[in-house]
């Protein structure tokens, strides 16, 4: 793949990321990789990886921002179908399927490295309050106000996540139990 001048940076970079994306088959590249094999596996340079996202770190995280935003546009329409409770459960489930462990392993990488350098992750890091919003959003509709609506979102998405690290880390644990308990907590 060679960039012409007349072609635009960002048509070049998003046809780069759609290789990468059908390349790993909705999964993410392990960070123990290096940007030359995911380059082959790709069918591309690594120097036109490292052109448009600077890094395997910055690679990891165009593809799981983009992986999100296409989930994402499942769980909203999921979304308007759900109560908050279901729909808290639908993320759990939706994130915590077998297939989805190296995006899970991925996306608390990329966190890690985010923690550090946030202003090198700037999309990722932006990006992390949408299933708040949408959560927030199903609260409301239900009769909380709003600032009651996102605090429980907040908490949920919170709680979820480092639920989810746990199912990295040690998958053994009754973690979709977890999940109803704080739902069942919310209520009272």
């Amino acid at each position: 793949m060679t960039l012409s001048s007349a072609e635009p940076q960002g048509d070049a970079r998003e046809r780069l990321l759609t290789r990468l994306l059908d390349a790993f088959d909705g999964t993410l590249p392990s960070p123990e990789v290096s940007l030359r094999e995911v380059a082959a596996r790709a069918g591309t340079s690594h120097a036109l990886l490292r052109y448009h996202f600077g890094s395997l770190p910055g690679v990891l995280a165009a593809m799981l921002k983009a992986q999100r935003s296409r989930d994402n546009e499942v769980l909203f329409e999921k979304a308007k179908r759900s109560t908050f409770d279901e729909f808290v459960m639908t993320i759990w489930r939706t994130y915590t399927r077998p297939e989805q462990l190296s995006r899970l392993r991925g996306f608390f990488h990329v966190a890690g490295l985010a923690a550090y350098r946030p202003e090198d992750f700037r999309e990722l890091v932006d990006s992390l309050d949408d299933l708040t919003e949408m959560l927030a959003s199903l609260a409301e509709r239900e009769g909380r106000g709003a600032e009651e609506a996102r605090t429980m979102a907040t908490v949920a998405v919170a709680a979820i996540r480092g639920l989810m690290l746990r199912e990295v880390l040690t998958p053994e644990g009754p973690s979709e139990e977890a999940v109803a308990l704080l739902l069942r907590m919310s209520k009272a």
